[in-house]
């Protein structure tokens, strides 16, 4: 806090513009500073009101009031929407139910109504197995279910104990979008599956329930039933009495959000969004008819709690209905028609398991009073026990709905400017807001009830609004220089950033170096998910990196422009300061994609200090070349690391390059005691009901791996049988696919055609192609590698098929094992490959090897 500093009885000021969640001014407040919290998005403008002004100033009192009105909505609500839920005759409790959308099967003569299914399991435990069985119904043109057990010797019908099932299988009716019909066996293609989809706006409506999940009173765990005549009389119901209320609302609002959903395509931000494929193109469409009832009635109730509740405290009364409203928001990602049921788990994923609104195509209702998950007493608990987290001793923050690059803050007013701004095409936050603010608005006085929220300003690239690069920068750098002008000139300046792009960083670096700041440090602290899906095999940060800058300015406050730095100078500092940095990060254990983002801190401070620097010419030195050294040094001073002692320049580019690779990628990713990265819990794929193929090997942005290589002296395109480049990403091979082309007639990679076909393991058929195409006589290698990581893959091949004289002779006979370099690079790649995987076990087996034939 020295740093800090304010005025002797006062508290320092935080600023932060682009708030969000408002983690960093609530922790601003929490260690005692004042905190004013702004953002473009009324959202979260909406729910930092609530966490910085309404919880410091009202503390437990609002909590207490949310409860009271939170059980008083679920009170009135359920008075009206009860006969849509009914329990069972035995008393039972629906807690969910599962749908699957259809089509009609467009098979030669077929015409049946067929179940869009992902997976037919319903629970899938040790002790505990439950999956739907399809029966196939070709001449009603249908398929029923049937509800099928695990026990100790097999399938049992659920209904029929006694009656054994064979031939289970629970792998779905859809794989990427294509539907196959298990009356006829047609699979209707993925296009024509989105064009009946679309012309039924998605489906929602017209979806066939196939199962209830309940509980009992008198028995734990859940239960599985099949949909009754009582269940489709109470869908009945709700779809006529939405429509009842529909004729006779009235307001200047619909009573269901009729607002666009947003449009997706194209690369970047318009990736999260593939719900206009399958014509949900308004957001009613994303819901069912009795999920909307629910919704609009619960915003009702919202609403008379606002004209209820405190009359006689309008503030605290407007506090309630705020924190109730978000609640409403947060059902609303609980109740609607892109949530799944996790049959390992047994319970419903709410919608925004990732930042996409995907097509789900078989998909997991909530009963509003059910007891479980994403009913309406579960989501108000959840808003009560945020209330409870926060410190209520905090003195109120300041919340304010502004574009960053406008602020209204005077010069010189703030201690501290920290943000995480937002992350270059990562992320499209206000397309993704456009879902809870439309429920917001309808319940929320305080919104203004805008068609959607702001998209004009937001800084962000997004190719389907025309946002690109140079709008990123441009709007970038004057959001930066909005915070240096009203940071103190003694003020610290921190910036949190992720993405992990080169061009993502480049942008921002910029946009922050031309708008005046001196980038001082640069700490990566752990905020990522290792798990999250983007992370798998891939080189995805797995911490925040944060930035510390300072304000460039004269004594007078303006911004410095007259500091000029000789290109010589700089690169000359440049490797110094790389070397003395980057051993302090593997001291604190900072490695892999973490510790080359690290290093921009020290590598821009030397740039960063001038106002510009010129090279001997007297042109200016722009950063993107600037940062294509930094890039360079950082990767030659990695692989001192990475090789500790040795003699790296011994070592040829596809060497270095592999090393370096898997340092990078390794560091990044956790694993699991399989050695396999884990999904996060309730991912969906946005087309198909299987998961998609496995991508193996070790990948990175294609630009940091160009960039790394680079670095290393090495070339990417010339290394096509170690490397796959596929748009904007590389992929380094697995040791398994490089077998062909170490062994077999074809050099460099393997085609994407002839990939396919082949079991990507299969090592001991690779070997046998080679040898009855005489490639190498008696198991042994015709011709060793040209460079020495080429003849480590062979040995590991050959240990793989277990073919151990044929390592012997490759080792000793050919004498490749007399070359210090094969088992120093060896070593090497042992510490390198992530631990339980194939080529670890491999490269230990031929290390193994050395000492038992005395090399």
């Amino acid at each position: 806090m020295r740093l800090w500093a304010a005025l002797p009885g006062t508290r320092p000021l935080v600023v932060d513009p682009f708030c969000g969640g408002g983690s960093i001014p609530l922790e601003a407040l929490r260690v005692g500073a004042d905190a004013f919290a702004s953002d473009l998005n009324p959202v979260p403008v909406l729910l930092n009101k609530v966490v910085l002004e309404y919880i410091p100033k009202y503390g437990r009192r609002l909590a207490d009031e949310v409860r009271k009105w939170g059980e008083w909505i679920k009170l009135e609500a359920e008075k009206e929407l009860t006969e849509f839920y009914p329990k069972d005759a035995d008393g039972a409790t629906p807690i969910a139910y599962l749908w699957a959308r259809t089509i009609q099967c467009e098979g030669p003569r077929c015409g049946a109504e067929l179940p869009l299914l992902r997976s037919q399991w319903l629970a899938k435990k040790t002790n505990h197995s439950v999956a739907l069985q399809l029966v196939p119904k070709p001449k009603t043109k249908r398929v029923d279910f049937q509800i099928i057990v695990r026990q100790r010797d097999g399938w049992t019908d659920q209904a029929n104990p006694k009656t054994k099932i064979e031939n289970s299988k629970f792998d779905g009716t859809v794989k990427r979008g294509s539907a196959t019909c298990p009356c006829c066996g047609y699979t209707t293609p993925v296009a024509r599956v989105r064009e009946q989809l679309k012309a039924r706006h998605g489906a929602a409506n017209d979806s066939r329930l196939m199962a209830v999940v309940v509980t009992r009173a008198t028995e734990q765990g859940r239960f599985y039933r099949l949909p009754v005549q009582k269940d489709f009389h109470a869908i009945e119901r709700a779809a006529a009495r939405l429509e009842e209320w529909k004729k006779s609302h009235k307001g200047e609002l619909s009573l269901v959000p009729d607002e666009p959903t947003p449009q997706g395509g194209g690369s970047g931000a318009g990736r999260a969004f593939s719900q206009r494929n399958y014509g949900m193109d308004s957001f009613s469409d994303l819901f069912t008819s009795r999920q909307l009832l629910a919704l609009a009635t619960l915003v009702k109730h919202v609403k008379r709690v606002g004209e209820l509740a405190n009359r006689n405290d309008l503030e605290l009364a407007e506090a309630v209905q705020t924190t109730l409203a978000l609640a409403v928001s947060r059902e609303s990602d609980h109740l609607n028609s892109g949530c799944s049921w996790n049959s390992t788990g047994q319970k419903m994923q709410h919608l925004y398991a990732r930042q996409a609104l995907p097509i789900v195509w078989d998909f997991c209702e909530s009963n509003l009073f059910g007891g479980s998950v994403g009913d309406w007493r579960s989501t108000v608990e959840c808003c009560l026990s945020a209330l409870k987290a926060v410190d209520f001793s905090a003195s109120p923050g300041t919340v304010a709905q502004l574009p960053a690059q406008n602020h209204s803050l005077p010069d010189d007013s703030a201690s501290g400017f920290v943000t995480d701004p937002p992350y270059y095409d990562a992320i499209p936050y206000a397309d993704l807001s456009d879902f809870f603010y439309v429920w917001l608005k309808r319940a929320c006085p305080r919104l203004d009830g805008a068609a959607l929220t702001p998209k004009e300003e937001e800084c962000i690239v997004d190719e389907v609004k025309g946002k690109d690069n140079a709008f990123f920068e441009h709007t970038m750098q004057k959001a930066m220089a909005e915070g240096q002008r009203v940071l103190v000139p003694h003020g610290i300046g921190l910036l949190v950033f992720a993405h992990k792009s080169t061009a993502g960083w480049e942008a921002q670096l910029k946009a922050m170096i031309d708008a005046g700041w001196i980038i001082t440090g640069s700490w990566p602290i752990d905020t990522e998910l290792a798990t999250r899906l983007r992370a798998r095999d891939s080189a995805s940060l797995a911490s925040s990196v944060h930035l510390v800058c300072r304000p460039r300015e004269n004594a007078d406050g303006s911004v410095r422009t007259d500091a000029v730095g000789d290109w010589r100078d700089v690169l000359q500092e440049l490797p110094r300061r790389i070397h003395e940095w980057m051993p302090r990060l593997a001291e604190e254990g900072v490695v892999g994609a973490d510790a080359i983002f690290a290093c921009l801190g020290p590598a821009l401070e030397i740039f960063s200090r001038y106002s510009r620097v010129e090279k001997a010419s007297g042109e200016a030195v722009p950063l993107k070349e600037y940062l294509e050294q930094v890039w360079a040094a950082v990767a030659k001073e990695a692989l001192v690391l990475v090789f500790k002692d040795a003699d790296t320049a011994s070592f040829e580019a596809d060497a270095r390059l592999t090393a370096m690779w898997l340092w990078t990628v390794n560091a990044a990713n956790g694993t699991n005691e399989k050695g396999e990265s884990a999904d996060e819990e309730g991912e969906e794929e946005s087309e198909g009901s299987a998961k998609k193929p496995k991508v193996t090997g070790f990948i990175l942005e294609y630009d940091a791996a160009r960039k790394i290589a680079q670095g290393l002296g090495a070339n990417l395109e010339q290394l096509d049988s170690l490397v796959e480049i596929k748009g904007d990403t590389a992929r380094l091979l697995p040791v398994a696919e490089r077998a062909r082309s170490l062994f077999g007639k074809t050099e460099g990679k393997l085609s994407t055609k002839r990939k396919s076909k082949e079991p990507q393991l299969d090592l001991f058929k690779v070997l046998e192609d080679a040898e009855s195409d005489g490639n190498f006589a008696d198991a042994s290698v015709s011709r060793p590698g040209e460079t020495v990581l080429d003849r480590i893959h062979q040995a590991m091949i050959l240990f793989a098929a277990g073919r151990a004289e044929a390592v012997k002779r490759f080792l000793i006979e050919d004498g490749v094992g007399r070359d210090q370099r094969f088992w120093r690079l060896a070593q090497a790649l042992s510490a390198l490959y992530p631990a339980n995987t194939d080529e670890k076990r491999w490269v230990d087996g031929v290390l193994a090897r050395k000492k038992g034939l005395g090399l």
